[in-house]
């Protein structure tokens, strides 16, 4: 092992990242673009709040479903082919999406793009496994997490001007070409594992005691090297552990079960709520238009670039505790929740955009924590299987939610102007509300996972 080889290593690896977390950007593009573009569609499809609901449910769905598929393919085919499939897949989806000439066509769409972009999150988490250090894994998680934020910058901020501009197909057909060439990027540049690129890997580095210098990581690489000849002792293969075994290992796991039902309220409300009501609700209550919609919504995505780091470090280094950072995150939802309950017509523009930016940080970017908790609580062996068994609680609850909101909305019917009035969306608040005090108890049931 050269020191040339370890450079190059180190370096390449945040090329590799930036390519997967513009890929990451995408799935959340997808995931809350319709909140922006709600109303459009209602009026395009004459459908109801409940249909428009199950059109957003299917890409939940289907994301769910796969879940574990993408744990298996990912530890078997190999995490970059089937990236790079299930992104082209979004892709075709897109593009008929565009087309859609009826409700039911544009829910087959949804459909395809969300088998798609359920493919990209578990095989990124297993490809940067393999090119960063175990120490550095809780910051890369949170950084991947700020990239969803970009993501959903793009669903609101960006799409609320191009929807206005040019029309909402129109836009979706811009999004659908950046996704094509993104394909494109990831199976030209990304490989699986240094040793594709002939490259020693990173526990060959440390094991060697090189102390190269991560390239603009601001990361210790580790101790100063021993200047004398070291020959490391040869690095053992990790053990296998079969697919039943190891399915068998996370549902006995009892820690599992808090962690699992946690994200299932969790992210059922921040998916049924800030990913396709909380469009309706700021134009139907306070009577914004897309543009303005879209400002206060991009504070969601402000929540998560500068919350998923943020949340990384305090509980890595300040409070050096997963168990209390999911603790103080859903107090703070159910604060805010209720807050929300009690005055839903009663906040002042900038109170919303406060109120939004920390609606996005205490249940979308804390949703990292759940994952590194899940990756903790079992060996590595493993990795693939029990974050995607985990992952199917969280688009569970968003393909619950969306449908059931939408079925409040629905029972409290339209006024003479064709929006829905503030009572119904205070119902739909309360049942929010309920939701977050469930995950709160949740938080409580969890191990403490983290090692020093």
């Amino acid at each position: 092992m050269d020191e040339k080889s370890t450079v190059r290593m180190l370096s390449y690896r945040w090329l590799l990242f930036a390519i997967l977390a513009l890929a990451y950007s995408f799935v959340y593009f997808h995931r809350n673009c319709l909140s922006v573009v709600a109303d459009d569609l209602a009026a395009e499809f004459q459908t109801t709040a409940s249909a428009l609901g199950v059109l957003g449910s299917i890409y939940f769905y289907c994301y769910a479903a796969m879940q574990f598929p993408a744990g298996l393919l990912s530890d078997s085919v190999g995490p970059r082919r089937t990236v790079t499939l299930s992104l082209l897949v979004a892709t075709v989806g897109s593009l008929v999406f565009v087309l859609a000439p009826s409700i039911k066509v544009a829910m087959a769409a949804r459909a395809m793009v969300g088998l798609g972009v359920s493919m990209v999150f578990i095989p990124t988490m297993k490809i940067l496994a393999q090119w960063f250090r175990a120490r550095e894994f809780a910051f890369m998680s949170g950084m991947m997490q700020a990239a969803g934020g970009v993501g959903i910058l793009g669903a609101t901020s960006l799409l609320g001007w191009l929807a206005t501009q040019t029309g909402w197909r129109v836009s979706f057909g811009i999004i659908a070409g950046g996704t094509l060439l993104l394909v494109g990027a990831i199976w030209c540049i990304v490989r699986d594992r240094p040793a594709d690129k002939g490259w020693p890997s990173i526990a060959e580095i440390d094991r060697q005691g090189t102390g190269a210098r991560d390239q603009g990581s601001g990361i210790s690489p580790g101790p100063t090297p021993d200047p004398r000849p070291l020959t490391p002792p040869p690095i053992e293969p990790p053990k296998k552990i079969g697919l039943l075994r190891g399915v068998r290992t996370v549902i006995a796991q009892k820690y599992f079960w808090p962690v699992a039902i946690w994200f299932f309220f969790d992210c059922g409300i921040f998916f049924g709520f800030g990913s396709l009501w909380s469009g309706p609700y700021l134009g139907h209550v306070y009577g914004m238009n897309k543009v303005q919609t879209a400002g206060v919504l991009s504070m969601i995505a402000w929540g998560m670039v500068l919350g998923g780091p943020v949340l990384g470090l305090l509980s890595q280094r300040v409070l050096q505790s997963r168990k209390q950072t999911f603790v103080l995150c859903t107090s703070a939802l159910v604060i805010l929740l209720l807050a929300l309950t009690l005055f839903p017509a009663g906040l002042s523009r900038t109170a919303l955009v406060v109120w939004f930016f920390l609606f996005s940080v205490c249940s979308s970017a804390i949703v990292i924590m759940g994952f590194t908790t899940t990756k903790e609580l079992f060996p590595v062996e493993i990795a693939g299987t029990c974050v995607g068994m985990v992952n199917f609680f969280p688009f569970f609850g968003g393909a619950i939610f969306m449908p059931l909101l939408g079925r409040v909305l629905d029972a409290y019917g339209k006024n003479d102007v064709g929006h829905y009035p503030v009572e119904a969306y205070r119902m739909v608040l309360l049942v929010l509300l309920a939701a977050s005090v469930l995950s709160l108890a949740c938080t409580f049931l969890m191990k403490e996972t983290y090692r020093k």
